[in-house]
């Protein structure tokens, strides 16, 4: 009876252990998981800098351009976990898209819109910041870049750990003028294209704000107040995937194919207005096959938006990578051929191996950070359902075409948030609306349906827009100032410039910091 005692005690205290070791298990499984990302990223980072170095063996200034596509893996990465997520977002918010399924088609087309139609040749370093003469050597030129693109990395790091969008050229931008001014001071910046970048500021969230909500006014007035919501669908419904192939049309063929064929303005809008009345000749029966027998309710109309919103975010991140990636990678191609020639006044072209390392950073980048921000852009600014997702995706691409046709320098990033924000604004201000319009009514049934309406709606949450406003407005100073810093560190770390020349651009300096 004794020895059964000592037995129960000895199981029980067996239990206890064991118990302690499964709850330290998963205590350090806890701990060991939000490290498991950035162990991944920084693998793929050594990895890219092994095969630069082993492929570029016999290459002159081998150290130097490992460095440099180091830097240009770590800032691939940062573009993919921050960037990606506008065109994504809100196609997962809306529930057409699962968050694997959104990370799977981005990384597709992305890399195939950098790989198939990216890499045109980059005339001017960061769309002409600065002017590649006015550096005095090679040296001073690659260490710029360099710092350039150290910055904007970190930056795009900085924000996306906040959970904030912003845009990746304006951060090469910010790199690129910081370590300018460092380098060559005031007089190397073309303050003429930064104000038309700081424009762009306002321009491009404004205006992806106005055709965004325009968008759902047309949705809402047309098809969802409508009694005969299932009609009015197969009315309208065509004729909107109409103008989103269209405007997909221009856009690609304005800025997604212009390594392979360049055409103007005018010549987009022609194939876009053609292949619109093809869509909607081919989109009319379809839609109205599909609407056949579905309930008059909202929860029907969203399901005839799945489709053509998923395709659009496929198309947006083609053009994504068609065109930022080129963007990004630019300061690391300047490096390549700064280091292997010494040219770096005349026209850049980027190699096709620069830009696997930045086609494939972004969609590491995205598989590993990319889901917090594509929740920020797709569900925390404001509720997205498919025909909201759908106005969003729409802006974005009609946004560029009307910014090209102007002249206006624009950032996708921003055109894409400020869309978010156009439609949540857009749905206060109907709400708002229609409470009033309720009030003046006699019918109270009406008013109380009113006030449920209004309450049950998640609308656009201030903290995240004051947030994100904010680190719009501060991206290309804070990039300045880092890349100014950075380019100083390397300046006294390599000893490559004498005491006469740090005195000489000490005032230009101080004035970045």
């Amino acid at each position: 009876m004794a020895s059964n005692d000592l037995e129960t005690k000895h199981l029980e205290t067996l239990d206890r252990d064991l118990g302690r070791f499964s709850s330290l298990e998963k205590a350090t499984s806890y701990i060991a998981k939000p490290l498991v990302a950035p162990a991944l990223a920084l693998i793929f980072i050594i990895i890219v800098g092994i095969l630069a170095a082993t492929t570029l063996s016999g290459v002159s200034n081998t150290i130097i351009i490992v460095i440099a596509a180091v830097l240009g893996a770590y800032m691939a990465l940062n573009i993919g976990a921050n960037d990606v997520a506008n065109n994504m977002g809100p196609a997962v918010g809306a529930n057409a898209l699962t968050m694997a399924g959104a990370i799977l088609i981005a990384a597709i087309f992305e890399s195939a819109g950098a790989l198939i139609a990216g890499g045109d040749v980059v005339s001017t370093i960061a769309k002409g910041i600065i002017a590649p003469t006015s550096m005095q050597s090679v040296d001073e030129f690659i260490w710029a870049m360099m710092a350039a693109l150290l910055s904007a990395a970190l930056w795009i790091n900085l924000a996306t750990w906040v959970g904030a969008p912003v845009s990746t050229t304006h951060s090469i931008v910010g790199g690129v003028m910081g370590a300018g001014i460092a380098a060559a001071g005031f007089s190397a910046v073309n303050w003429m294209t930064m104000s038309k970048i700081a424009a762009s500021w306002v321009i491009s969230p404004v205006l992806g704000g106005v055709i965004a909500a325009l968008f759902l006014w047309l949705i809402k007035s047309r098809i969802i107040y409508q009694p005969d919501k299932i009609a009015a669908a197969r009315r309208w419904v065509p004729i909107l995937i109409a103008i989103m192939s269209g405007a997909f049309a221009s856009y690609l063929a304005l800025k997604g194919i212009k390594k392979i064929i360049k055409i103007d303005i005018q010549t987009a809008i022609i194939i876009g207005f053609l292949i619109g009345v093809a869509t909607w000749a081919i989109t009319k029966p379809i839609i109205a096959k599909q609407s056949v027998g579905m309930e008059n309710r909202n929860k029907s109309l969203k399901q005839l938006f799945n489709i053509p919103l998923i395709v659009s975010a496929a198309l947006l991140s083609f053009a994504h990578g068609a065109n930022d990636v080129a963007n990004a990678v630019g300061p690391l191609a300047a490096i390549v051929q700064a280091s292997s020639s010494g040219e770096y006044i005349t026209a850049i072209s980027i190699p096709l191996w620069v830009m696997v390392i930045g086609a494939a950073g972004i969609s590491f980048g995205l598989f590993l950070f990319g889901p917090k921000l594509v929740r920020v852009v797709g569900s925390q600014i404001t509720k997205i359902n498919q025909m909201r997702a759908y106005c969003v995706a729409l802006s974005a691409a009609i946004t560029v075409i009307v910014a090209s046709w102007l002249g206006l320098p624009v950032s996708s990033t921003h055109i894409a948030v400020g869309s978010v924000f156009g439609v949540g604004f857009f749905r206060e201000w109907d709400s708002a609306r229609r409470m009033k319009l309720a009030k003046l009514s006699s019918d109270k049934n009406q008013l109380v349906v009113a006030k449920e309406e209004r309450a049950r709606r998640k609308l656009v949450r201030r903290s995240h827009f004051m947030s994100i406003i904010a680190a719009w407005i501060i991206t290309v100073p804070s990039a300045a100032v880092i890349s100014g810093v950075i380019y100083s560190v390397i300046l006294f770390s390599t000893g490559s410039v004498s005491y006469t020349h740090l005195r000489a651009h000490e005032t230009s300096l101080q004035l970045v910091c």
